[in-house]
């Protein structure tokens, strides 16, 4: 039997593996343009620590963008979700103090498509630029026969630098301290699977719906610049990212004992494709626990800094307050009803 098997053959190409991979360096040639070592091809990335960080901790964070990748697919637009997946990391290393210094990304794939892979990239070059984050390197796997035609999946890693004295901790939180929303952007990149399903159940073309795909595909917000300058300055006492499992969850996970952040949900400035969602036959306390509802970040400060740090913020991310900390057993009180 003639030895004539390939890779080719069983759905890998090696030829368009790299030649994506002369793509990522010329992407990213740009932010190596004054450093001595470029990372993009070696086998693992070499970055000097800034001479500023003199004593501190890293922090590290990965994350998805969940199903929202297939809202992506049936759009064929690829070139916002490369910011999700920087955004849902970066976003995460602020809550603990950090500063989002280096990041990587896993992209698996049924079949290299260039284009597509490029427009993802571009996005998560993008997110690591309004990150200030070095993107130092990734992989890139086809896995014909584990995704089916036109799947895929993404993961990124980020790894933040966090001074010492910078660091936020639960005993920063204090009663009488104020609890201020940071709008979103909308659905960010978490209940996917729960539009997803209300789409399909209730028969919506949203290829044809312009507003509908502008509000499915709105890329997550990226706090770094504004909650960086805020760390810096000693303005928060704690904050949270809110994710999956909506506001209470995720502020949860910052509160210490013996405290309690009570919410006026009164308060909260939702969005349209909220409302929508709501009208959609979900229930209240389902929107509270799947989505982030118009609440994309939550920042822990004294009364005194609100007007300090509303300057740092443009208008349609200025915060406002949605209320305070209190002393109780139960960490979140969630108080009133949202105004869809």
């Amino acid at each position: 039997m003639p030895n004539n098997l390939t890779y080719a053959q069983s759905g890998v190409n090696i030829r368009s593996a790299d030649k994506f991979v002369k793509f990522i360096s010329k992407i990213t040639s740009k932010q190596n343009k004054n450093k001595k070592q470029n990372n993009i091809g070696n086998f693992g990335s070499v970055t000097k620590l800034p001479s500023y960080f003199k004593k501190g901790f890293l922090v590290a964070s990965t994350d998805g963008v969940g199903t929202k990748i297939e809202i992506a697919n049936e759009l064929n637009k690829f070139d916002t979700i490369g910011i999700d997946l920087v955004a849902m990391s970066v976003n995460d290393i602020l809550v603990q103090g950090g500063k989002p210094f280096i990041f990587l990304d896993y992209i698996s794939i049924n079949k290299i498509i260039q284009k597509k892979l490029k427009d993802i990239l571009k996005g998560i070059y993008r997110g690591c630029k309004l990150s200030n984050c070095e993107l130092v390197g990734g992989e890139t796997a086809e896995m014909p026969g584990t995704y089916s035609k036109g799947k895929f999946d993404i993961a990124g890693f980020c790894v933040g630098l966090a001074e010492k004295n910078k660091i936020l901790k639960q005993k920063n939180i204090k009663n009488n301290d104020l609890i201020v929303a940071i709008p979103s952007s909308g659905l960010h990149s978490n209940g996917f699977s729960l539009v997803r399903y209300v789409l399909k159940k209730n028969k919506i073309n949203y290829k044809k719906n312009k507003k509908l795909k502008k509000w499915l595909l709105e890329p997550t917000k990226i706090y770094v610049e504004e909650i960086n300058k805020l760390i810096k300055l000693r303005l928060i006492n704690g904050c949270a990212h809110i994710t999956g499992g909506g506001i209470k969850d995720n502020l949860e996970r910052i509160i210490p004992a013996g405290k309690c952040a009570k919410i006026n949900l009164n308060k909260i400035k939702t969005k349209n494709v909220f409302s929508w969602l709501k009208k959609n036959n979900i229930s209240e306390k389902e929107m509270l626990k799947t989505f982030n509802c118009g609440v994309g970040f939550i920042l822990i400060i004294k009364k005194k800094n609100f007007g300090k740090i509303k300057k740092y913020f443009s208008k349609k991310y200025m915060p406002y307050i949605i209320g305070e900390i209190v002393k109780g057993n139960s960490k979140v009180l969630l108080d009133g009803k949202i105004s869809w």
